[in-house]
């Protein structure tokens, strides 16, 4: 859906097959059973190569405090038309044993400093191939 900004520019966030990361942002992440679990507080993109890799998925708190933040494989989420937003199979319990990043992950240390070891433990919770 397009519109214009006050500038009369052409503005975009989704398309057929795309979608802006400011419009996923907020998505609700539901379970199996279209419960509401959560949702996608950003998304973490490889620099290079702009692959979506992990979805920070926002569990629990009010307003944003006291919420605890996992990254989930992209690849583990799948957009449900009828819902409006992303289906992750997994139990709740497993996933809030899952590996979980602080509110600023963008400094977390794990994540930075350790990203081949913190990437490869989230890629081996979830069963992803690595």
């Amino acid at each position: 859906m397009a519109s214009r900004d006050v500038e009369g520019r052409m503005e975009t966030d989704e398309t057929s097959n795309l979608i802006s990361a400011s419009k996923v942002q907020g998505t609700t992440v539901y379970n199996a059973d279209g419960d509401d679990i959560g949702s996608i507080y950003d998304v973490m993109l490889e620099k290079v190569g702009g692959k979506v890799s992990y979805a920070v998925m926002s569990i629990g708190g009010f307003l944003g405090m006291g919420a605890d933040y996992h990254p989930i494989p992209w690849n583990r989420l799948n957009y449900d038309t009828n819902l409006g937003g992303y289906v992750l199979k997994e139990p709740v319990e497993r996933l809030k044993a899952a590996p979980t990043m602080s509110r600023n992950f963008a400094t977390d240390p794990d994540w930075e400093q350790q990203n081949a070891g913190w990437t490869r433990r989230v890629d081996e919770y979830y069963g992803m191939p690595i």
